[in-house]
């Protein structure tokens, strides 16, 4: 038994002939992305299923694993206006928003005139994203959630696709500010980048170290990357993995049931977790060149999802447990 969302009806002789069309653009992406950034075949994976669920994502990691490379690349690949904002103490959310300024006329009639800032842009690259102020990371939340903001009293929409992939990195702490629950909620995955292996790391130095590096091309439009976004929306899913997506999310709350997680846990995901494993595993299925997910889907993306929703005890982390060990034992039980 397979589970739809309400949307327009769709043959499956259509859904098939568009699905084989997305596999093959989604072909094109990742030799794209392939031919510019090295090794790194997870955070590829699941950045780029990320974008393709129509959610944002956060990656962490130590500098120089090409966070702003791998961002700037799936700009130009995916055809998406792009623009990045350094993260600083001092910046302003007006900085990031955009600010009214007064301009007289001719007739010396003077009107206020709303000049857009950078969150303008299809594709958002937040460059260290914990180094700017609580205020100022706030004025990224109404964007991220309703694709618009509020200036002055007016709305104003932003592009559509929208889309922001910040960066973080773990090891420093001074002159950073956490960023706040509700604020990572609103990531779809936490996407932690990892050193490259050797092989990879090979190919880096062979081929950056020369007179001209590999520049990446553009292989999809944003009204095509929409369409797939549509299409996986509407990908049909099994009930066995609608129910372990309910098993798993509901396992990693505290109060449920589960003696590992009440020990470990103070706090767990909520039903948002739950809808992005939705969207995720569909997305990834895709990626993978299947037209319906599985539950290795869901085993493969629980950590991603799950790792920036959940915070542990005190006790839990004075016994050297983190939040990928809770979320590990849990995937046991799926």
């Amino acid at each position: 038994m397979s589970v739809m969302v309400k949307e327009s009806p769709i043959s499956e002789t259509d859904m098939i002939a568009e699905a084989e069309k997305a596999l093959a653009d989604i072909s094109r992406i990742r030799d794209g992305v392939g031919r510019v950034i090295f090794g790194q075949e997870n955070v590829v994976e699941r950045t780029l299923v990320a974008l393709l669920a129509g959610g944002h994502a956060l990656l962490v990691g130590v500098p120089g694993l090409a966070k702003t490379k791998l961002v700037e690349t799936l700009g130009v690949v995916l055809g998406l206006d792009s623009r990045r904002i350094q993260f600083t103490p001092d910046l302003m959310p007006s900085d990031i928003l955009g600010s009214e300024v007064m301009e007289q006329d001719e007739t010396g009639k003077r009107s206020f005139r709303f000049i857009s800032g950078p969150i303008f842009a299809q594709l958002l690259m937040a460059d260290e994203i914990n180094r700017a102020s609580p205020r100022t990371q706030s004025a990224l939340l109404q964007a991220m959630q309703e694709y618009h903001v509020t200036i002055a009293g007016a709305r104003y929409d932003l592009p559509s696709p929208f889309h922001v992939l910040a960066t973080q990195n773990p090891l420093e702490q001074e002159g950073t500010y956490p960023l706040p629950e509700a604020q990572l909620d609103r990531f779809l995955m936490q996407v932690d980048i990892l050193y490259p292996e050797i092989e990879a790391e090979r190919r880096i130095l062979l081929e950056t170290t020369g007179v001209e590096d590999a520049k990446a091309q553009n292989v999809l439009q944003p009204a095509r990357l929409k369409e797939i976004q549509t299409l996986i929306r509407r990908m049909p899913v099994p009930e066995s993995v609608v129910e372990a997506i309910l098993t798993l999310v509901r396992s990693a709350r505290p109060g449920q049931g589960n003696a590992d997680t009440d020990k470990h846990v103070a706090w767990g995901p909520g039903p948002r977790a739950s809808q992005a494993l939705m969207l995720c595993t569909r997305a990834r299925a895709l990626y993978d060149g299947r037209l319906a997910p599985s539950v290795d889907d869901v085993r493969a993306l629980a950590e991603p999802v799950l790792q920036h929703r959940m915070a542990l005890t005190f006790a839990a982390r004075a016994e050297g447990t983190s939040v990928r060990d809770v979320v590990a034992k849990l995937v046991k039980g799926v």
